[in-house]
């Protein structure tokens, strides 16, 4: 048996090495009685030669030099191994290698160190079972609040399980299974809303839970779009709320095809849904106007549209949206509009020759610039519908342009702007006797949009 090298030895220590036992050896000779317990394993060996009737090894004689192997009549040179072990069972054994700091710190040095590539080789084979013996596991959680930012998102049908990984890889916590079992561990089900949230890097897993299910913690960039309003009014909302420049918004909307808007379109005008939107950090210009756009053609389906219809629709809807005040009055303005396109009657809206007016004031009159401008969009020059949108109407007027209510008006004029009163006729002089009434009104309150 060759030697042990320092290698055995730190495998030994890594690995278990159990002390040898009576019982693997002879037992001990019968009638031997016990005697005191020896003081080193020096002594348990020449108690052992004593016993066999042989020299101690300060008595034991050389083997000549001729002879490797002992005659017959030769003493042998040491009693077995066995023997020796059955003689010194009363030894305590040898405690097992304990594992201690020092040691585990000396192993590192020896693997790593002092045995160089085969060190490397040893940790990288057999790493779970080196920290499984040495008590060096791995944590898989950080501790406290953490610091700096992270923006983790969670999408819509997001489970535990994809959450858990959104924060690993967001350097949030420090392993996808520490988030996990926080979760299955819960009494209840929690509750994440999509959305956008600032947490911090390296937080524990309750941390960044509790981060998760606190309201303050989501991003939102809340923009309001009021119905009416004209596509360059909405791209200055979006930019004011999102923060994005106007200028990347207007190359955005350049061509409206791109976001399922019909080629016949002359602009995104109309296609820019009215509603409160609450959008993501990190969104692009065309990403929000896609978001702006699928909502309006889910309103036109909502309502009905065929698709071949949806660009007119639009355009007869964005005329109610401006001219209409009460709810029960888009549909009787709706009827007008299909009155008047039934007899080839110019429409002769304001709304429409306002709508490229740029010295506009707010005022219920249009300036005479206005009737007499020959653009598309003027229906006191152009009969039937203007060429396109001219606002964004939201859901109660693209109905309205669906289904316009029964009635045989040709006219109309609000005469309260306050209340938003308006008189429905069907000749032209009863409609000059409303437009006479609206002119009282306005005299009587000028600062009132007259």
């Amino acid at each position: 048996m060759t030697d042990k090298t320092p290698r055995d030895d730190a495998f030994d220590a890594i690995f278990g090495s159990e002390p040898a036992t009576p019982e693997q050896g002879a037992p001990p000779a019968s009638g031997a009685e016990p005697g005191p317990v020896p003081s080193s394993r020096r002594e348990a060996r020449q108690r052992a030669a004593k016993t066999a009737g042989e020299p101690t090894d300060a008595q034991e004689p050389a083997i000549p030099a001729e002879s490797s192997t002992p005659g017959k009549d030769e003493p042998s040179a040491k009693p077995s191994r066995a023997a020796r072990r059955a003689a010194a069972a009363d030894y305590p054994p040898r405690e097992k290698r304990k594992k201690s700091g020092w040691l585990a710190a000396l192993l590192v040095l020896v693997l790593v160190g002092g045995i160089g590539g085969g060190g490397f080789y040893v940790w990288k084979t057999f790493e779970p079972q080196i920290r499984s013996v040495m008590g060096w596991q791995e944590p898989i959680d950080y501790e406290g609040d953490g610091s700096g930012e992270a923006l983790v998102s969670i999408s819509e049908g997001d489970t535990g399980t994809d959450i858990a990984r959104t924060l690993k890889n967001s350097g949030v916590t420090k392993t996808t299974e520490a988030f996990y079992e926080l979760l299955i561990t819960q009494p209840s089900e929690p509750v994440f809303h999509p959305g956008v949230y600032q947490l911090a890097k390296k937080m524990s897993a309750q941390s960044a839970l509790t981060a998760l299910l606190d309201p303050k913690n989501k991003i939102e960039r809340t923009v309001l779009l009021r119905e009416g309003i004209t596509g360059p009014e909405i791209l200055a909302e979006l930019s004011a709320g999102t923060e994005i420049p106007v200028e990347e918004f207007q190359a955005a909307v350049a061509d409206p095809t791109i976001y399922g808007v019909p080629a016949e379109a002359v602009s995104i005008e109309g296609w820019l849904f009215p509603a409160l939107y609450t959008f993501d950090p990190g969104l692009s210009a065309q990403q929000v106007i896609q978001i702006l756009v699928d909502r309006t053609i889910t309103s036109l389906d909502d309502a009905g549209v065929p698709p071949a219809d949806r660009e007119r629709i639009l355009t007869i809807a964005s005329i109610i949206e401006r001219e209409a005040r009460l709810e029960d009055d888009f549909y009787k303005v709706s009827r007008v509009i299909q009155n008047r396109l039934a007899i080839d009657m110019k429409l002769e809206m304001d709304s429409t020759a306002q709508y490229t007016d740029t010295a506009k004031s707010g005022s219920v009159w249009s300036s005479k610039e206005a009737l007499e401008s020959d653009n598309p969009w003027n229906t006191y020059q152009r009969t039937g519908l203007p060429v396109g949108p001219i606002a964004s109407p939201g859901d109660t007027a693209i109905k309205a342009a669906m289904s316009p209510a029964d009635g045989p008006w040709l006219f109309f004029v609000t005469v309260n702007l306050d209340t938003g009163e308006t008189i429905f006729t069907t000749t032209v002089n009863e409609h000059d006797a409303a437009v006479k009434q609206l002119r009282t009104w306005c005299a009587e309150n000028p600062d009132k949009g007259c």
